[in-house]
């Protein structure tokens, strides 16, 4: 059906565009298959008002012509429809090329070539190689996770979706139904953040804890979506880097180098261990219990409770 939508409205802007003069809706009509195949003149009218909406919403300007015998026609005039001409400068065309160079290893590889391919053609100066500029940069952002590009299709088009998610602290996924708002990678990992509609409030959830499909719902947004979003902060408030407080852990010799970078101060304890005192902020519990056995906390004793609790519901499934 969507295929079918994106032909007919492709087929409606070619007739618009390429028209020398406007063309009523009987004209037009019998101009589009997907119009001739239409069971009436009241779905016919339907259609092609939802059609010239969604056009106009995508950026086509069309202009309604009434001609002296009183007929309504339509047209989409090549003047008022043309962009102006694209100019770069040699530092925008690295910034371009940099921002092309970030996503050659996802799906949006071939989509970031061909704009830059497009932006030549437009007028981008022959002499700037978007490529080759800062050629000692080479930027990666790795996309492993199967749910990166069903999430990034659903939140540039605003679509609900539905996915399994597995809590650090759950030992069993479950089913959250979201309005994804945007995606954005921090340390090596990919969140998304959005409307939790069971819960009723915003939520962050780190892609590589999604397990099976990402299925798309139909269904509008429910609750506004918010004009700047806070990825990173909230993740970063999350995992206790905006902490102004101290935990005392033990851990494993060998093991836990992401706690290890983040220490204030470190002690060999011998037998295998060392004492970390690390920063200490909402969402460290659940950090910790990714660890598992390696860690031990000392203090405070709420945070060692708040990881007991969650060891012991993974414990029982």
């Amino acid at each position: 059906m969507a295929i079918a939508k994106a032909e007919r409205l492709m087929n409606l802007a070619l007739c618009l565009l390429g028209a020398r003069r406007p063309l009523s809706k009987r004209e037009l009509r019998g101009s589009i298959e997907a119009y001739l195949e239409a069971g009436s003149d009241d779905s016919f009218n339907r259609m092609f008002e939802r059609d010239k909406d969604d056009l106009r919403e995508l950026g086509l300007v069309i202009e309604t012509v009434e001609n002296i015998e009183g007929e309504v026609g339509y047209l989409a005039r090549r003047d008022s429809n043309r962009l102006p001409a694209i100019t770069l400068d040699a530092e925008e065309a690295a910034a371009l090329g940099l921002a092309a160079k970030v996503w050659q290893q996802a799906r949006l590889a071939g989509a970031a070539s061909g704009a830059l391919q497009k932006l030549r053609a437009a007028g981008l100066p022959e002499d700037v190689d978007p490529y080759g500029s800062h050629g000692a940069l080479e930027p990666r952002i790795p996309v492993h996770e199967a749910a990166f590009e069903p999430l990034m299709l659903a939140c540039r088009d605003r679509r609900p979706v539905v996915f399994d998610y597995r809590k650090a602290s759950a030992a069993h996924p479950e089913t959250r139904h979201v309005e994804p708002w945007a995606l954005e990678c921090w340390r090596g990992h990919w969140y998304l953040a959005g409307f939790d509609r069971e819960r009723g409030a915003e939520r962050v959830f780190r892609l590589s804890r999604i397990t099976g499909k990402v299925r798309a719902r139909g269904t509008g947004f429910t609750a506004p979506v918010p004009d700047v979003v806070t990825v990173r902060e909230t993740v970063r408030g999350w995992a206790g880097e905006t902490a102004d407080r101290s935990a005392l852990i033990r851990l494993r010799s060998g093991a836990g180098y992401p706690l290890r970078a983040r220490a204030t101060k470190v002690r060999e304890l011998g037998d295998g261990w060392d004492e970390l005192e690390i920063p200490y902020g909402h969402g460290l519990d659940a950090w910790l219990v990714e660890f598992g056995p390696d860690v031990v906390v000392l203090e405070p004793a709420e945070l060692r409770a708040d990881v007991v609790d969650r060891l012991r519901a993974v414990a029982k499934g």
